[in-house]
């Protein structure tokens, strides 16, 4: 390539983003709205809800900001992310499912467990020092009907101003995707355990 041609090619890529700079700066100003709490959904097939909503919570505490966690379907056994993020910050964490529902295989419990988790949501939403509560797993306890859908619906419409919530889980419930604000969906291309491969500590908790 000459150095004409290369002038050349410099000039157009710099025109070509000062085009797109121009539609990125218009975007940015038509926002309005500088500040609301979000209920966010992250849902679908694939591996990584759980991880993400976790990630999102280390980016808060990097912030300075305290962050609820309730684990409504896990089990209480100790994970990576709990450890980790109880050491860095300010974080109120409650495992309170008694495993998946095919381990337990009783309704009543279920139903007793995810009504105790729920609780444990409520209170952690009137605590104006929280600004990021993730609700882990909460997608299987209203797949379930565990807990009723109205209620959960209800409650978070009427959360305080500047509280974000995370909700997780597959299947997620129609009425929840209308409600979010933000709904990721992980699509599942290829997993591990299809092909003989266990559960591992640091990948999977």
């Amino acid at each position: 390539m000459t150095e004409d041609q290369e002038n050349d090619a410099a000039r157009r890529h710099r025109e070509k983003m000062e085009k797109r700079k121009a539609v990125q700066d218009a975007e940015v100003a038509s926002k309005t709205i500088a500040r609301k709490g979000l209920l966010m959904v992250h849902t679908g097939p694939g591996k990584g809800k759980s991880t993400a909503a976790f990630g999102l919570a280390l980016r808060a505490l990097g912030h300075g900001w305290k962050v609820g966690v309730v684990q409504f379907g896990k089990g209480a056994w100790r994970s990576g992310e709990r450890d980790m993020l109880e050491k860095l910050g300010e974080v109120s964490w409650h495992t309170l499912g008694e495993g998946f529902t095919w381990e337990t295989q009783d309704r009543a419990r279920d139903e007793a467990a995810a009504r105790r988790a729920w609780e444990k949501a409520c209170e952690l939403m009137e605590d104006p020092e929280i600004r990021l509560l993730v609700l882990d797993e909460l997608n299987i306890s209203l797949r379930y009907e565990h807990l009723p859908l109205e209620e959960v619906l209800a409650r978070f419409a009427a959360r305080r101003d500047g509280l974000h919530v995370v909700v997780t889980g597959r299947n997620a419930k129609p009425e929840l995707i209308a409600a979010a604000d933000l709904v990721t969906e992980m699509a599942l291309v290829k997993h591990h355990f299809s092909a003989g491969v266990k559960g591992q500590e640091g990948i999977e908790f």
